[in-house]
């Protein structure tokens, strides 16, 4: 936060306005396709297991002694009002990760979050690309939509494959001035080449969608019959905007992954917060067949008003 003697904010009056005006514009987009806001709680007792995104911890006297997490992301509660047959939702919220600050990532930032249920991801990238050409058309409008293929986008500007040994994957960022940690494992080093060599090389005028991510990277993604993931990612250039899966129901699955994702981070030498056991109580229970993703709003705010860091589209950036 700014200092005592820094009291004003970052953003400016204008930006201010063109913020509230985007999420009035997103609130009427679902509420024309009768999608319901929901509200969820920010602490929790089970914290984010993902080993490449790091919870902040809070201790609350209320709540007893124990360890409590701000949440990452809505999802396990959304979730768990999708198994309670909520239907289609949304949510506009706070969301906090640690050890997140730069250019285009705050510790704090606005997540908007929904579920469609019934569509697979195909059909939520659709309406995925209609919400963001539909909010940043007072602002600018993009030309087109592009959709590739995450093995196709490693091969049209990488030259590789993504199934490459992680050597070669190396070898091929050090030929382009990138040089991978030594620790980074395959997983890792395509994170990198994707962000660092590939998405920035992408259409800043038109929205580029990325699909069909290794299982590997599936998060909380169903695996497809072709051993793909069921994930998506939207970019303005080399900018993400969005994240999105066809959802995993299977209960004993999505145990596993948390488990081996704290065992991840404990091989790592870093917490392993508890799995969330109400989610997997709610998957048991049903969750239904339903495709989910996430926007970084304060993102979006930085394209629609042509900004150079999400700092400066926020009130009072950390």
């Amino acid at each position: 936060m700014t200092g005592s003697g820094g009291w004003r904010p970052r953003a400016s009056m204008e930006t201010l306005r063109l913020r509230a005006d985007l999420l009035a514009s997103i609130r009427e987009f679902f509420m024309r396709r009768n999608v319901l806001e929901v509200e969820t709680p920010t602490l929790s007792i089970a914290g984010c297991t993902d080993p490449n995104i790091e919870p902040v911890t809070a201790r609350v006297q209320a709540l007893g002694k124990g360890l409590h997490y701000l949440a990452t992301s809505p999802e396990h509660a959304m979730k768990r009002l999708l198994a309670a047959s909520s239907g289609d939702i949304y949510q506009l919220c706070r969301v906090y990760r640690d050890g997140e600050l730069g250019r285009w990532h705050q510790p704090e930032f606005t997540l908007l979050e929904w579920y469609r249920v019934g569509w697979d991801e195909q059909e939520l990238m659709a309406e995925v690309d209609e919400l963001l050409k539909s909010v940043l058309a007072p602002y600018r409008t993009p030309t087109g939509t592009t959709s590739l293929g995450y093995r196709e986008a490693f091969q049209r500007y990488l030259s590789i494959d993504p199934a490459d040994a992680p050597g070669v994957i190396r070898r091929r960022l050090a030929n382009h001035g990138v040089h991978a940690p030594g620790d980074l494992d395959s997983d890792g080093l395509l994170d990198l080449a994707l962000g660092t060599m590939i998405a920035p090389r992408f259409d800043p005028d038109r929205i580029t969608f990325v699909h069909g991510f290794p299982a590997s990277q599936a998060a909380l993604a169903r695996i497809k019959p072709n051993g793909e993931a069921a994930r998506f990612e939207a970019f303005t250039g080399g900018l993400e905007l969005a994240n999105g899966y066809r959802e995993l129901a299977d209960a004993r699955e999505q145990q596993a992954r948390f488990e081996r994702e704290q065992a991840s981070r404990r091989a790592a030498g870093r917490p392993a917060p508890p799995l969330d056991s109400a989610l997997i109580a709610a998957l048991r229970h049903g969750l239904p067949d339903c495709s989910g993703v996430a926007v970084g709003v304060d993102r979006l705010v930085s394209v629609a008003a042509g900004l150079q860091t999400v700092a400066d589209g926020m009130s009072f950036p950390h």
